[in-house]
Parts: C-alpha cells; sequence; structure tokens
C-alpha cells in the first residue's frame, strides 16, 4: 500500500534507542548523533520505492557527513513474513548499494512505532540536539532517474547544520507501508 508521510514535528525529540545491525553489532542513537545532526532513515531491501532511491542516498549520506551529519538506515519491517529484508538480505542490499552508514534491524519493530515511522522510506532529520527539523522526501525524483534532481534532503540538512533548524516547506516521502506483525 503506499502511503506519505506526515508533516514534520518541528522540535519533536527522538526516542533513545539501541539496535544491532545485520553482524550483531549495537549502535544506540546518542552515540551516532554528529556534530551537526542525524538523518534516520526507514528503509527495506523489497520496497521498489526505496530501490529506486538507494545509490542516491547512500551517496546523500556522505555528503552530509561531510556536513558533520550522520546517518542510520532502520529495518523496521516484519522479515518473518518477509524474507526479503531479512538480515542477511539486508547485509547484501547494503553492499549492493554501498551504504557506509549502519544498517539497523528493529527486530521487534519498536523503534518504528517509536518514531512513527509510516513507509518505506522515511526519513527524519535530526539537529545536534536530536531535535526534529526534516520530515520530507529525499529529492523529487522520486523513482526516476535521478539526473537533474533537487535534493531536498540534502538541501534541508545542510540548513539545520549551519542554523539548527529545518524548512518550513517540506514535501513528504512516499513509500511502502512499513510490514508491521
Amino acid at each position: 500500500m503506499l502511503l506519505d508521510t506526515p508533516l514534520c514535528d518541528f522540535g519533536w525529540k527522538a526516542p533513545e534507542f539501541t539496535l544491532k545491525d545485520f553482524d550483531g553489532t549495537e549502535y544506540t542513537l546518542s552515540e551516532q548523533v554528529g556534530e551537526n545532526g542525524l538523518l534516520i532513515a526507514f528503509i527495506c531491501n523489497h520496497c521498489p520505492y526505496v530501490i529506486a532511491i538507494a545509490e542516491r542516498l547512500a551517496k546523500d549520506a556522505e555528503t552530509l557527513k561531510a556536513q558533520g551529519i550522520n546517518t542510520l538506515a532502520v529495518m523496521s519491517n516484519d522479515y518473518k513474513d518477509y524474507p526479503a529484508d531479512s538480515p542477511e538480505k539486508m547485509k547484501l542490499f547494503a553492499a549492493k548499494y554501498q551504504f557506509k552508514f549502519p544498517y539497523l534491524v528493529d527486530e521487534d519493530q519498536a523503534v518504528g512505532q517509536s518514531y512513527g515511522a509510516i513507509c518505506t522510506p522515511d526519513f527524519f532529520g535530526f539537529n545536534s540536539d536530536s531535535e526534529l527539523q526534516y520530515r520530507g522526501r529525499l529529492d523529487d525524483a522520486g523513482r526516476g532517474d535521478g539526473a537533474g534532481r533537487k535534493p531536498e534532503l540534502v538541501e534541508a540538512m545542510s540548513l539545520v547544520a549551519s542554523t539548527g533548524k529545518g524548512p518550513e516547506d517540506q514535501n513528504p516521502s512516499m513509500g511502502c507501508s512499513i510490514k508491521w506483525t
């Protein structure tokens, strides 16, 4: 089912969590916030909307890293019912798209639920105080060719890096519903 994300709740504080990646390494949110913020991307392996943007997400995350903004990707789907999203397949997906950020398994779906994640992809951009400043889409290309795209997430997070505040006008992300148990 195709869903859109809700409007940004400016200032909403990121709930703390600790999750493991596909290899079992633990990551804690508060230890991952960069000097200028943190991007959390709720994604999965099988959604055509995520597949379409995965390469651009990897590149945009590198751009943000250079600006002091770290990235975490979280997979909240029920992979027992959707085996294409299993940790083993997550590892292959991350390698294929050359993710240089942690790709975490939300085994009990508690993180996705506490964040109110709606779809994949669903982006949460936080400032250095872990206050939500962006809840929009990656860019204006969607599932299309990324050539000539407007990198809305990078532009928004660059603003967050320099001012601590996100843009007032944001376009919702669109994607497949998260597969809850």
